[in-house]
């Protein structure tokens, strides 16, 4: 029978002391007695902290470095993040509320989105924020808002390139999207935005999500570059920033590595210099999501039953799919794979056995493990899902069957 060991799944920051795991300094013991229930997400400040200081370190110096609140909303996360970093991206009118909540300048945060209707971009508009255009009727609404209310929009075109991001988890440009608007057709649109009374100050263009592999970042980044420095003196544009998305991954399943930065940042380097060179005003702004807050945050529920069921010996916990849709394998996984799952009050055990850890939930998808090897399990233990920072609680479906809301702490 296969099996995954918790052991096996890399990650950069397994904080293990008498025999339990900790967070934020703590025993999780106690997390869970201040919470007072289970499930919850706990997320580490001090590993987000680090993951940005290291992302700081390496990144060529004036190279502007955003938060995707979309990897994870948590009001109290992104308040400790924003003074971290230089800008904010949001994909909906409640992001854009935690983000101007968060005291992030408005003209450093920017909105994307494929179906952002009328009602967003005046909110937007008005809030002075940075409305990223995704068709042709995006920017006949955002024109539309700045007459309205007699204000300036600030505007952004997303491109959708002809080229795709190779070996990323979600791809996001290459043939037919629904994000962005085709790169093929942009002296039409520069010639529809003008007619319009509007004039770009940044260009969007984010190829895909979850790469591993630094060589196709490096080759995206330079596609990017090249289409920018193309467009720029074709249509005597005047950019504030091109914002080239991010796509940095980080490694969930077992023999997944952790991405390799050098060979990114040279090329980075390299494209800073090409992008100053032709237009010495243009920022470059990466926007980082799971990279910044994936590896730092933990799911965790409590064993409530035990049972053997021809020959499988089964967990089932408090918590499931309804909180945690990523690590049920039912977000974007093709074939479903083990996040890396521990006992996280009893790490080590002198017995072990092979178990199959569940949620409560009436169908057959609620599955937090499947076969895995870990101490001899008792009703009441701590089951801990890793990596679970980002793409968590907010992208799960917490309606369903009408079970409580898990919590969420920052510590």
């Amino acid at each position: 029978m296969k099996t995954d060991r918790p052991a096996t799944h890399a990650s950069q920051w397994p904080d293990i002391r008498n025999n339990e795991y900790y967070v934020g300094g703590k025993p999780l013991t106690r997390h869970a007695a201040v919470v007072g229930r289970t499930p919850f997400y706990a997320y580490d400040r001090g590993l987000i902290r680090q993951r940005i200081d290291t992302l700081r370190q390496q990144l060529p110096k004036g190279i502007k470095l955003h938060y995707a609140i979309k990897a994870n909303p948590m009001p109290a996360l992104v308040d400790f993040v924003t003074p971290l970093v230089d800008g904010l991206d949001v994909a909906s009118k409640g992001e854009m509320r935690i983000a101007l909540d968060a005291g992030m300048e408005e003209s450093e945060i920017s909105f994307a989105g494929p179906g952002k209707n009328q009602e967003e971009i005046v909110s937007a508009v008005a809030a002075g924020i940075v409305v990223t255009a995704e068709s042709f009727l995006q920017v006949e609404q955002i024109a539309k808002a700045a007459r309205s209310l007699n204000l300036k929009a600030r505007l952004a075109l997303r491109l959708n390139p002809s080229f795709e991001l190779k070996a990323s988890g979600m791809k996001m440009t290459g043939g037919a999207k629904p994000f962005g608007i085709d790169s093929e057709c942009f002296a039409d649109l520069i010639e529809y935005v003008r007619a319009q009374g509007l004039e770009p100050e940044g260009l969007h263009l984010f190829t895909g999500s979850q790469n591993l592999n630094p060589q196709a970042l490096c080759e995206a980044l330079q596609g990017v570059t090249d289409l920018c420095c193309q467009l720029v003196p074709a249509h005597n544009l005047d950019l504030r920033f091109i914002n080239m998305g991010g796509g940095f991954g980080i490694p969930y399943f077992p023999g997944e590595p952790v991405l390799d930065l050098a060979p990114v940042m040279a090329t980075l380097g390299e494209i800073q210099s090409t992008v100053h060179k032709l237009t010495p005003q243009t920022a470059i702004a990466l926007e980082f999501g799971r990279y910044i807050v994936g590896e730092a945050g933990i799911y965790v529920s409590r064993v409530i039953d035990k049972k053997c069921s021809r020959g499988t010996t089964y967990l089932v916990t408090d918590g499931g799919l309804h909180h945690h849709l990523a690590n049920s394998g039912n977000f974007g996984q093709v074939i479903r794979k083990n996040y890396p799952v521990q006992l996280g009050n009893r790490v080590e055990g002198n017995k072990t056995e092979v178990v199959t850890v569940v949620g409560p939930l009436c169908t057959p998808l609620d599955i937090l493990a499947e076969r895995v090897e870990l101490p001899e399990a008792q009703i009441g233990d701590l089951v801990v899902v890793r990596q679970s920072g980002a793409y968590g609680l907010s992208a799960s479906p917490t309606a369903f069957l009408s079970h409580p809301l898990a919590a969420e702490i920052l510590v």
